[in-house]
């Protein structure tokens, strides 16, 4: 009884052994390579396998995802004998895990060993600049090469990337040197530059005042002038002006009096009495040294009284005004001569003429290199509204009075 319990547990466990080595899971993105009594039978992958008990087994499972390998730094020398120390990542995936498994034994390390041998023969032939300024050069080469030589692996490289590049401290410490002089150089010549562009810049914009300073003065001086030359002759359109006025209201002055005289009848004691009060304001000149009273006044007053009158029938001299001319000549009527005179619009040529000076004062003056803005327009010379001139009016007859009376 206890031989065929024994016996029974020993069947079980044969089963369950049979079982577990007949059934195999791969998972997906995992291949597994499979053996039938040693020889290579089937790739299986993302799948529920059945195997032959104790004939066939899993020879390797393989990833077929894309892996990244970073490699330690590799010691490199240079085409000018430095070394440096490299450090490198790689990209690859297997595509086909037959060959993975058969064609090389351990494909990290083929890789490694590849990219170290390739870099070595790549960086050989540059120098140090070369090295540190050609990476994307570098990776590309390692990249095709390490393609090439595992695509009979089984593996495809992506992409291979220098991580790092690392001279010795001497050179470092000469190339930082290096650097900040190259640094200093260009400051001082950015220095340079922007003291020479400045300088530049000022003796343009100081030859750029002085041109405008002296178009300045020049318009200035040409409306001075025009200014002056318009003053004067408005000046002495003015004062002939003001000259024909007083002429004319001291012409129509005059005719008042001696139309006054006419009309008052003045006797010859009144005109003698006139004369005698005017004797005193013609000694109160400061120019009058000495003046003469006549001796003989009486006779001076006859005389007086006969040009101006005559004796009556009782023998008393009579004042007798003057016979009235009907026809007598008129004054020239000259008011359209005269009527310019009188105008106090602007000319319009002068008008112009100023216009014409203001805009060119308003033009900049271009210089190359420089951009000015256009200048104001010359404000419109409005047209001269038509006025009414003063008329020089004639002077007015006064008829003498019809009746005379005498004193």
């Amino acid at each position: 009884m206890t031989g065929a319990l024994v016996l029974l547990l020993m069947l079980v466990a044969l089963a369950i052994v049979v079982v577990v080595k007949s059934v195999a899971l791969i998972p997906q993105a995992e291949a597994a390579v499979i053996e039938r009594l040693g020889r290579y039978s089937k790739t299986v992958s993302g799948q529920l396998t059945l195997l032959l008990p104790f004939i066939d087994k899993i020879r390797a499972r393989v990833d077929l995802r894309e892996r990244v390998v970073s490699f330690p730094p590799q010691p490199v020398i240079t085409e000018d004998n430095l070394t440096v120390n490299i450090d490198t990542v790689v990209y690859f995936q297997v595509t086909s895990p037959q060959a993975a498994v058969y064609q090389i034994s351990n494909y990290i390390v083929g890789v490694e060993q590849l990219t170290t041998t390739t870099l070595r023969n790549v960086v050989g032939g540059m120098t140090l600049e070369q090295t540190l300024t050609s990476r994307d050069s570098i990776n590309a080469q390692l990249r095709g090469v390490l393609d090439e030589a595992t695509g009979r692996w089984g593996l495809r490289v992506a992409r291979v990337e220098l991580r790092s590049i690392d001279p010795p401290p001497s050179i470092q410490e000469s190339m930082e040197k290096q650097m900040r002089a190259d640094r200093e150089k260009r400051a001082m010549i950015l220095m340079a530059e922007g003291s020479r562009e400045a300088s530049i810049k000022q003796a343009e914009g100081a030859k750029q005042s002085q041109i405008l300073s002296a178009e300045g003065a020049k318009q200035a001086a040409i409306l001075a002038a025009e200014a002056d030359r318009q003053s004067r002759i408005l000046r002495a359109q003015g004062e002939r002006a003001a000259q024909y006025l007083n002429a004319q209201g001291q012409a129509k002055a005059i005719e008042k009096t001696f139309a006054a005289i006419k009309a008052g009848r003045p006797t010859p004691e009144l005109l003698a009495y006139q004369y005698l009060q005017t004797l005193p304001q013609m000694a109160k000149g400061e120019a009058n040294k000495v003046w003469v009273v006549p001796s003989d006044f009486g006779s001076a007053l006859q005389g007086f009284t006969k040009m101006l009158g005559a004796p009556g029938e009782d023998g008393v001299f009579r004042y007798t005004p003057s016979p009235v001319e009907e026809n007598l000549p008129k004054a020239d009527d000259d008011a359209d001569e005269v009527a310019d005179w009188f105008n106090t619009q602007t000319d319009p040529e002068i008008a112009r003429a100023v216009a014409k000076a203001e805009a060119e004062a308003r033009a900049s003056v271009q210089q190359p290199g420089y951009s000015t803005p256009p200048p104001l327009p010359a404000p419109p010379v409005p047209p001269a509204p038509p006025t009414q001139p003063l008329e020089a009016r004639p002077t007015p007859e006064i008829d003498p009075p019809a009746g005379q009376h005498a004193r």
